[in-house]
């Protein structure tokens, strides 16, 4: 039996997916982010979440693996690709930017716009053509950039959180004063905890969630973080329209991926701002992996393989869900 193998390597988490050649999916390891600015020992934890995934199945015929900060810096580019060469010398390897394979995963065989947050943020948009190009917007990184994304929501209600604590903005009191609470720590605790966490970004990150709740039960403060991420992630959409020069009064189609995206009153909000409704992705980001690889190894990729594979992934995951619930 031929097998191919896809990875999803976001900010936060990481999953590998095998699948065979009708798209039925046979393995899915789920594992830590293999962010290279973050976990200097990424090549080890690939080697083992690759090794998880393929125990028993042998060498997929082709690999795709989407990684974060590929194509951005080039010393990491480099690594990336040496290193999934040499842990897959078996099998055709290709390695692209997580936003590429979540963009494959969304229109599977079309073209359109992806819009993607989560740890950062970037869109990605094509006509999806043989000899189309590809565009990416956004994207550029925490420390000036992902405008809209987990980390960015993060970063700044610690912002305003600090703002209220030393009586800067006293109208976010309250709003500063439920952060703590939640994250269980002390004002006096609060740059401890900021710079001795292991990986910063995820940890900022994973406080966006609890500003998205705040901002459904009305906090202003929290409502006001939100408006303006809704603001950045709709430019996105916005400049990638532009881009693909479409013709005037027609749009083209845009998807979403990402955990920022799990809230509703976001997804919503970027909605009005766009002024068309999206499309639900056909496939989730390691979808596109897989997609990809099978392309890679020769495979037919027809609508046939795409929907059992979809239908797969989803079976896969409850399956996965209720095993851990007994």
């Amino acid at each position: 039996m031929s097998y191919v193998l896809g990875l999803d390597g976001g900010g936060t988490k990481t999953l590998t997916a095998l699948a065979d050649r009708s798209g039925e999916v046979v393995e899915i390891v789920r594992g830590p982010s293999l962010d290279p600015t973050a976990a200097h020992d990424w090549p080890a934890l690939l080697s083992r979440q690759l090794g998880q995934a393929s125990n028993g199945f042998g060498a997929p015929a082709a690999a795709v693996l989407g990684l974060s900060f590929h194509d951005e810096i080039e010393r990491f580019t480099t690594m990336q690709e040496e290193v999934a060469v040499s842990l897959l010398p078996h099998s055709k390897v290709a390695v692209e930017n997580d936003v590429r394979i979540a963009f494959d995963g969304a229109f599977a065989t079309g073209g359109g716009i992806l819009l993607l947050a989560g740890t950062g943020s970037m869109a990605w948009a094509s006509l999806n053509g043989p000899n189309d190009r590809h565009y990416r917007i956004g994207g550029w990184g925490d420390a000036f950039g992902d405008e809209g994304s987990a980390y960015w929501i993060g970063r700044e209600s610690l912002a305003i959180a600090s703002q209220a604590l030393d009586g800067r903005l006293p109208e976010a009191d309250v709003f500063a004063h439920e952060l703590l609470r939640v994250l269980s720590i002390s004002a006096d605790g609060l740059i401890d905890w900021v710079y001795s966490i292991g990986n910063r970004r995820t940890a900022i990150a994973g406080i966006s969630s609890l500003t998205a709740a705040m901002a459904e039960s009305g906090s202003s403060p929290a409502r006001d973080i939100i408006n303006r991420a809704c603001d950045h992630l709709a430019r996105h959409v916005a400049a990638a329209e532009r881009l693909l020069s479409y013709p005037e009064g027609q749009h083209p189609a845009w998807s979403y991926a990402g955990g920022v995206f799990s809230s509703s009153s976001i997804l919503d909000g970027v909605c009005r701002r766009v002024g068309t409704a999206p499309v639900d992705p056909i496939l989730p980001p390691v979808g596109g992996a897989l997609v990809h690889a099978a392309r890679l190894a020769g495979w037919d990729v027809d609508t046939g393989f795409v929907g059992r594979l979809s239908a797969s992934l989803q079976n896969f995951a409850q399956s996965k869900t209720q095993r851990k619930g007994e």
